[in-house]
């Protein structure tokens, strides 16, 4: 399969810019003259942020991030108080990152790492060496990312400009089952921005314009917001975001060829409160891009992509949110993905395995839909002096994948068929003076086709989690010991089971289907470590602190092997001009390890953050050969500095990130890199921020990209420089 660099062809984007304006502007910047009304809190918070206010009495106003409510849990927790290893990022340190791409939002969240081709628009996220093919739940608005295009690099993909997104959840390990199947990697949640984050509590109306340049590629951001408060009850927001960058130079110098995009996004959300208990949000996220793919130097295919994902999320509860807290998420997403050859290419005819010529103006055509339904119920009650959380629902979730297009084109690699994963799940946490128990049982079926085959399975999975807060004394009350034991279940993806016929770029060989793979089951023990103090140092100070061991076996991980014709028994045709086949199998196990810390100290006049993870991993053959796993990320420790002056308008400072070399990784070393940062908050409507990313203009290289055939260096020192205007009234 023959690793396409990529080159962007920026074409006009004027007509869709216009459209999304218009939308914007008509449901935000229309708002006639009228009093100003406090808008209430949806019904589904009110809890959380109650919980979260008494918090904060006995810590600092700015809350450390660890202080804050997961939007990704189910009974309201903070990332300190989950017995889980859990990151919360949210809109201030976002926006401190000032992110053009996904994978920048993740800046230094242990265990996370990112794979994105050259144009580094699309991106795959890896948690704790596992990646690709729903391993890792990507979810956006409560809308599953599924698409994939299945090449060398990145097989699944989302799309989400950082621009749009208010926060950014995240659960490692298959603790977080209550979240959809297959996730034995951990869960990724990016919830886009409201109304309510724009409108200050006397406005009905409030815009935004921001403009931002980047001297590495020469690139240009511009946004524009609006948000309307129609009464106490109705709000909305629209967004629009346009970026145009050139390549970058690597940190050597050097430009990455194929390293630009321009790519237009959009955001409309509006969140209606039928009564003081009820909410219901809608939203529409959309993304239009369009680029080149080069091979060679030579310009050869002309791209144009679309996603689409709507989303309807209800939430009614009781008067005290006792018996009855309800959620019911609806979404789809769609994403279109349309190749044109431009030029005659000489491929391999997947069927007969013969040379042929793509000729110009030949299509492939890649169109992935996913229909979601997700609903639970959180139950409180207490019996016998302990309390219950218990939480129950089922979802799921169908995949429709529609490829086509001339013979020897591009979307061989990814087959067509439908895939259907559904579940139940029943969780009970139990809380008593110094214990908790949280003990869950998670039911999954699967089934997946295509015109000729059809496989399916189905599986319990378990989990148990036991936390003590064994100390009284002052010092040692936060302090909170907890292990888990908790199974997931994958089951394979539609490319994995149903990808047959012959490789037809560079050279050909069979791909043979594997109807008979096995779903993989992720088993993971985790024991951590949770820390809480305040008023340390000074008062009004924060200490957080969360760590954690995993161990976590995957029991028949399927990857890719290369079968020789000559060895009896596999399968692999003997014939002229037959080299090898290729196949989805199943391993005896992946086994991979490792450790992970995150910590931030909070005061007045500034805070200071430390993360860390390191990573090993394997796969077992049921021969009992053991071979380096591919996709073990960096280990890394990054350390975040900041300062705060004038009254907290002023903020800089810094980031440092060590990254080592993974075991038996082809492309990558050893690496420092070194990022630093001001924000400056002139006026009540004008903030003005500066960045500078690789400030020692490092040359090095993504690890995981080790797969791929080509080796793109990621970008040198960049400097970013943004303003944003805010009106309001």
């Amino acid at each position: 399969m023959g690793f396409l660099n990529w080159e962007l062809r920026g074409r006009s984007a004027a007509n869709g810019v216009a459209a999304l304006l218009a939308s914007v502007a008509a449901v935000a910047l229309s708002a006639p003259a009228a009093h100003a009304q406090q808008a209430t809190q949806p019904a589904g918070e009110q809890t959380d942020q109650s919980k979260q206010a008494d918090q904060e009495k006995a810590a600092p106003a700015s809350a450390t991030l660890l202080d804050k409510i997961l939007v990704i849990s189910r009974t309201g927790e903070t990332a300190i108080e989950s017995l889980a290893s859990a990151s919360h990022v949210d809109q201030e340190q976002l926006a401190r990152r000032m992110a053009t791409t996904p994978n920048e939002m993740l800046l230094g969240v242990p265990g996370v790492a990112t794979q994105a081709d050259a144009r580094r628009v699309s991106t795959s996220i890896n948690i704790r060496g596992l990646q690709d093919f729903g391993r890792v739940a990507v979810i956006v608005d409560g809308a599953r990312q599924d698409f994939q295009r299945s090449d060398h690099g990145t097989q699944s993909t989302f799309y989400i400009d950082p621009e749009l997104v208010k926060s950014v959840d995240v659960i490692r390990g298959p603790v977080a089952n209550t979240y959809g199947s297959g996730a034995i990697g951990g869960v990724v949640f990016f919830d886009t921005k409201d109304a309510a984050d724009f409108l200050k509590p006397e406005e009905t109306w409030s815009a935004s314009v921001t403009g931002r340049y980047e001297s590495n590629g020469k690139g240009w951001t511009t946004s524009a917001t609006g948000a309307r408060r129609f009464n106490e009850n109705w709000d909305a927001l629209g967004n629009i975001v346009y970026r145009n960058y050139d390549n970058y130079k690597d940190g050597g110098g050097d430009t990455a060829n194929g390293t630009g995009f321009d790519v237009l996004s959009g955001l409309l959300k509006t969140s209606i409160r039928p009564t003081e208990s009820s909410e219901l949000k809608l939203g529409w996220v959309g993304s239009s891009d369009g680029w080149d793919e080069t091979s060679g130097g030579v310009t050869v295919n002309d791209v144009d992509l679309k996603s689409n994902t709507f989303t309807a999320r209800y939430n009614i509860t009781d008067e005290d949110k006792s018996w009855l807290d309800l959620h019911i998420n609806t979404s789809y997403n769609k994403t279109n993905l349309d190749l044109t050859s431009l030029v005659p290419q000489r491929r391999f005819d997947p069927i007969t395995g013969l040379p042929t010529v793509l000729p110009a103006g030949s299509q492939s055509t890649f169109d992935v839909g996913t229909t979601g339904i997700d609903l639970w119920n959180t139950s409180r009650f207490e019996t016998g002096g302990v309390a219950h959380e218990l939480t129950y629902g089922g979802d799921w979730a169908g995949d429709n994948v529609r490829t086509g297009g001339t013979a020897g084109g591009d979307s061989f690699y990814t087959p067509s068929g439908k895939r259907d994963v559904s579940g139940a799940y029943i969780q009970d946490k139990l809380t008593w003076d110094w214990l908790e128990v949280i003990a869950g049982l998670r039911y999954d079926n699967y089934s997946l086709k295509d015109s000729t085959r059809e496989t399916s399975g189905d599986r319990l999975s378990p989990r148990i989690t036991i936390g003590v807060s064994p100390f009284e004394s002052a010092g040692l009350a936060g302090l909170q010991f907890y292990g888990t034991y908790a199974e997931g279940y994958r089951s394979p993806s539609l490319t994995e089971t149903l990808i047959s016929g012959n490789h037809p770029a560079g050279v050909t060989f069979p791909f043979l289907p594997n109807p008979n793979l096995r779903p993989e089951t992720g088993k993971t023990a985790e024991f951590g470590v949770n820390y809480k103090r305040n008023d340390i140092f000074e008062s009004g100070d924060a200490l957080r602190v969360k760590a954690a061991y995993f161990h976590n076996n995957v029991d028949d991980y399927i990857d890719g092997v290369t079968l020789s014709p000559f060895a009896p028994g596999s399968g692999c045709p003997f014939g002229p001009g037959i080299p090898i086949c290729f196949q989805y199998q199943n391993f005896a196990q992946a086994k991979i390890d490792g450790f992970e810390l995150e910590g931030v100290y909070d005061a007045g006049w500034g805070y200071a953050g430390l993360s860390a993870s390191i990573t090993n991993g394997h796969t077992i053959s049921y021969k009992g050969v053991e071979a380096d796993l591919a996709t073990i990320p960096s280990s890394q420790v990054t350390a975040q500095l900041g300062l705060r002056f004038l009254e907290d308008k002023l903020t800089v400072g810094g980031e440092v990130q060590y990254n080592g070399k993974p075991k038996g990784n082809a492309v990558a070393e050893d690496y420092t890199l070194v990022n630093a940062f001001a924000s400056y908050q002139a006026t009540d409507n004008l903030k003005v921020d500066f960045r500078a990313d690789n400030l020692f203009d490092v040359k090095y290289a993504n690890p995981l990209n080790g797969s791929t055939t080509v080796v793109v260096y990621e970008p040198g020192i960049t400097l970013k420089l943004a303003a944003t205007m805010r009106f309001g009234g």
